[in-house]
């Protein structure tokens, strides 16, 4: 927390406590771990405020000024494309895709996920055989199914970049190993069976890294604030999740 505190002071536009005026309720450390404990538990903004004695008023502030300087302080954590290029190199990958819920906003029908029956984005995640994340993408709308979201993302150029990838069954006809179907017609072989075992088993890592990414409780459970603070709610988010991997806060 001390560090990423001093990233926050350092890159912020004007100092947290003026000389001048009223003073604010808390200080900067305490206001970084409200916006902190808001990502990590997506809890109310009420009860944030009651744990630390302040009021709902100015948990929401805090969100609203600091959720953006966490996110661009922890930009460089987050693996660009050309890191993802470079970890993946002559290795084996996994991809798999996630919802991450929100309200159902009126205006914005392109959230409904037919598949998980609710609201949300779409956020594909790469990660190696021994669950390092590589790469996790920027959210698409709910109404993406896996393999389009695969498409639209930088995860193909990933894999194409790699020694080769496993998916599940939503990313049959790219270039991942997948495992196969039951047809209307016809059931699963024994050994058809057998092998979609093996492959369950080399995915493994992935729904770890994925249950890791989602016990930031912004990424699990419906996110409440208004639709245009969402991508810097999840960009801090991402970045709060690479950045304890790398400093191993958590």
């Amino acid at each position: 927390m001390q560090e990423l505190v001093r990233r926050v002071q350092e890159n912020s536009p004007q100092p947290w406590n003026k000389r001048t005026g009223r003073p604010k309720s808390c200080g900067l450390y305490r206001a970084v771990e409200i916006a902190c404990m808001y990502i990590r538990q997506n809890a109310t903004q009420e009860f944030l405020g009651d744990m630390r004695g302040v009021s709902q008023s100015t948990v929401s502030r805090i969100i609203t000024v600091l959720v953006p300087i966490v996110k661009a302080v922890l930009a460089e954590f987050v693996p660009s494309l050309e890191d993802a290029f470079d970890m993946v190199s002559g290795r084996l990958c996994l991809v798999d895709g996630t919802i991450t819920p929100c309200w159902s906003y009126a205006d914005h029908k392109e959230l409904w996920s037919r598949k998980h029956g609710t609201t949300g984005f779409n956020t594909q995640i790469v990660c190696l055989l021994d669950a390092i994340p590589v790469y996790i993408s920027s959210p698409l709308a709910g109404k993406n199914h896996d393999m389009a979201a695969y498409e639209e993302t930088q995860v193909v150029g990933i894999v194409k970049k790699s020694a080769g990838g496993f998916g599940d069954k939503g990313y049959q006809g790219s270039d991942l190993i997948t495992p196969r179907k039951k047809t209307k017609y016809w059931g699963l072989s024994k050994g058809d069976k057998e092998n979609n075992a093996v492959i369950s088993g080399f995915r493994a890592p992935v729904e770890r890294v994925i249950a890791h990414f989602k016990s930031w409780r912004i990424f699990h459970t419906d996110y409440r604030r208004r639709y245009s603070t969402y991508r810097d709610a999840f960009d801090a988010g991402r970045g709060l999740f690479f950045f304890s991997i790398s400093w191993g806060f958590e």
